[in-house]
């Protein structure tokens, strides 16, 4: 159907009764469409209380292990999908939920395997480290012995002829051996930025009864435990006796110092260095390969991920829209309730029956219209050049059925409205060579996953587009090209005041030819005048144009009113709310106006300001016209009216309206009438059902009176921004 921009689509209440074997399908086939809304007829139930909710547990779990899917792939740095078109998913729902229990069984065993022999890994690695510095210890340290034994026996040589000599060696061997010491000492790693306190810790635990030596890793090593890189030291800590080993052991475990065996006999240090060496190769090797496993499944789930999770995605948006629909008493239909447009009926129609022969069902599925008075949504038919403004309207607000829509002006004033801000030919030409690529590469970004920002820019590459365009001609018309002024239409009609002067922006300009044809003077860039002048010049466009949209969207409003027959928003909200606006702002801009054709020096800052402290005292040289002080008067009465009138009478008529009618409930529609379908709010009754509260309307309706007029002077002050910038 050609689509209409101007209003919502025409909706229709439909019912469908849908036999429980083709429900499924009928619900995917509609769901594909798009163009319906169903109702919950099951609001009064908890989800847990619905007829699928098991079913929506199965998704969510399948969810859940798709997620973790995910993560494994992100961490492994795979893509979740391997580009180009995947494969179809012909396989059953169930398939697929035992499909991916059982991979996420195999992936979560691989990870435990393979967290287990990295730690094993890790573990042999500092075990080879402290191998190898504990064994530079012990050798200086025999070494040391060794020299200081060899000292010691020559002294004793020198002193042979001695007569104490020996009586000193026999007492030396007459020494009881049951009071020699024998020390016990404990290897491990401790990381190095806990060193210095572990050192303090030991001597006073052990009231300084041990002996610690350590030694700096060069490179840092993974930790077993935590799997980070950590700085670590070797340390050997020397002890006599049991209770100072339990009081170390207690120690290394509180600063997470790992320990490991040591043999001080040097030549099986050599040995286990060379057997831990060799378990590290056989890791290494099993590792690599379990690495190898595990990239291999993980690319094999992503290249079906995307499939998958849009399966998933589609079964659990199915299954939500089944628990809105009610069963019949028979247990053998589905009762489903919905909005629709009008010219979707047949579309509608068809999937139903293309669901009944799909599943093989005896039935098919019956479509009925029903007549309501309640209010329909709003549906706007939207292509890939309207969607975008559309749904910037959307964001602020949607409008009400069958109201005109905001997104057709805003194709028009938000381009616009940038374009005022940003007004530069050479940045608008940027710009629109930037979109162009876009669009020209549309179909190809089409079918790609893209980045947050890429997706955004590109779902807005024709707003862009009517951006750059609006930039280019605002940009001529400001005359800068990157904020330098060019002679494109003509000369500059100012030339110096002085003919031997060369610089013009000091010494100052007189005007020689025509007019510039298009635009600002390039003459006026960068001179004394140019600053004051331009203020002036865009300080009021901006006003101009803030009050010219603020006056749209009460005439779009108005419109709806008369369109929908609301005559108490015709007489008692839009029109005191024009009224109310142009007594003031529309005033201030007509006074605007009026200066710039007269060339007028008046100061229409005080005559705003005294048109309210003053408003009998005579204008004198800021009088612009002929019985304009009597106009003020009349204005600012209209204005003061205007406010009462938006706030009092809209309450008392619509309790009255309310005290007459009463709306009534649905029922099957035996005769389509259109004009009910085209004007819901003819016999919509605004409340509905629900109890009339008079105190509520009135102060709703004096919280938006007063947001109407301090809106009125925050947004045309909020227009400012486009001078500002």
């Amino acid at each position: 159907p050609p689509m209409d921009l101007m209003r919502s689509e025409a909706m229709q209440l439909v019912q469908l009764i849908i036999p429980m074997e083709s429900a499924h399908l009928a619900i995917s086939h509609i769901g594909e469409l798009g163009l319906i809304q169903f109702k919950d007829l099951n609001a009064d139930k908890s989800p847990f209380q619905r007829a699928y909710a098991v079913q929506i547990k199965r998704c969510g779990e399948m969810e859940r292990e798709l997620r973790f899917f995910h993560d494994q792939m992100s961490k492994a740095g795979l893509p979740s999908s391997e580009g180009g078109s995947s494969p179809t998913i012909t396989a059953s729902f169930d398939d697929l939920e035992v499909k991916l229990g059982d991979l996420e069984a195999e992936l979560i065993e691989i990870n435990a395997n393979g967290d287990k022999l990295q730690r094993s890994y890790n573990e042999l690695a500092e075990y080879r480290l402290l191998l190898q510095r504990a064994s530079e210890f012990f050798y200086s340290a025999l070494r040391s012995a060794e020299a200081q034994q060899e000292d010691y026996e020559a002294t004793q040589a020198a002193r042979g002829e001695s007569l104490e000599a020996p009586l000193l060696a026999e007492k030396e061997k007459s020494v009881d051996s049951t009071k020699q010491v024998n020390l016990g000492f404990i290897t491990g790693l401790v990381p190095r930025d806990k060193a210095l306190a572990f050192d303090r810790i030991l001597f006073r635990a052990t009231r300084g009864n041990v002996f610690l030596k350590q030694a700096a890793v060069d490179e840092p090593v993974i930790d077993p435990v935590s799997g980070v890189k950590t700085e670590k030291n070797v340390f050997v800590v020397f002890f006599s006796g049991e209770r100072a080993k339990n009081k170390i052991l207690k120690i290394c475990e509180a600063f997470g110092a790992n320990r490991y065996a040591f043999n001080e006999d040097i030549g099986k240090q050599s040995q286990m260095i060379k057997e831990v060496s060799e378990k590290l190769s056989e890791l290494k090797i099993t590792i690599d390969a379990g690495l190898v496993l595990r990239e291999n499944l993980l690319r094999t789930i992503g290249e079906q991920f995307d499939q998958w999770n849009l399966l998933v995605k589609k079964e659990k948006a199915i299954y939500h829209t089944l628990n809105m629909l009610s069963i019949d008493v028979s247990k053998k239909c589905l009762v489903a309730e919905g909005w629709s447009p009008v010219f979707a009926s047949g579309k509608i129609q068809s999937a139903l029956h293309r669901a009944t022969n799909d599943s093989n069902s005896q039935v098919d599925a019956i479509f009925q219209v029903l007549h309501t008075r309640e209010m329909p949504p709003t549906y706007f038919q939207t292509n890939k050049f309207t969607s975008a403004f559309q749904e910037i309207v959307d964001a602020y607000g949607v409008a009400k059925y069958q109201e005109a829509n905001p997104g057709v002006f805003t194709i028009v004033t938000f381009p616009f409205l940038f374009a005022v801000m940003f007004g530069d030919w050479g940045h608008g030409i940027c710009i629109l060579l930037a979109t162009l690529f876009l669009i020209i590469r549309e179909k190809k970004y089409l079918s790609q996953k893209l980045g947050d920002i890429m997706e955004m820019t590109f779902g807005g590459r024709y707003v862009i587009l009517l951006m750059a365009i609006f930039s280019i001609y605002t940009g001529l018309i400001y005359n800068e090209f990157f904020s330098v002024p060019f002679e494109l239409f003509a000369p500059s009609a100012y030339v110096c005041r002085d003919p031997a002067c060369r610089d013009s922006t000091t010494v100052g300009l007189i005007k020689s030819r025509d007019t510039y044809p298009f635009g600002v003077d390039p003459a006026w860039h960068g001179t004394r005048s140019e600053l004051p002048f331009l203020n002036s010049l865009k300080m009021k466009m901006s006003i101009l144009l803030g009050v010219a949209q603020m006056n749209l969207g009460i005439i779009l409003s108005y419109f709806n009113a008369l369109f929908f027959k609301n005559s108490i928003n015709v007489w008692f909200q839009f029109i005191p709310q024009m009224i109310f606006l142009n007594s003031l702002f529309g005033y201030l801009s007509l006074l605007i106006i009026i200066k710039w054709c007269t060339g007028s020096q008046a100061d229409l800052y005080h005559v705003m300001i005294y048109m309210f402290l003053s408003p009998t005292d005579e204008l004198g040289e800021n009088q612009l016209f002929p019985g304009q002080k009597t106009t003020q008067l009349v204005l600012l009465l209209l204005a003061l009216v205007s406010v009462p009138w938006m706030l009092l009478p809209k309450p008392f008529l619509l309790k009255r309206q309310h005290d007459r009618h009463h709306g009534e409930s649905y029922a099957p529609l035996q005769d389509t009438d259109e004009s009910s379908l085209q004007h819901p709010e003819a016999n919509h009754d605004p409340h509905g059902h629900e109890e009339f509260e008079f105190s509520e309307v009135f102060v709703h309706q004096l919280i938006h009176t007063i947001e109407f007029v301090l809106g009125a002077v925050s947004n045309t002050a909020s227009y400012l921004r486009l001078w500002a910038l």
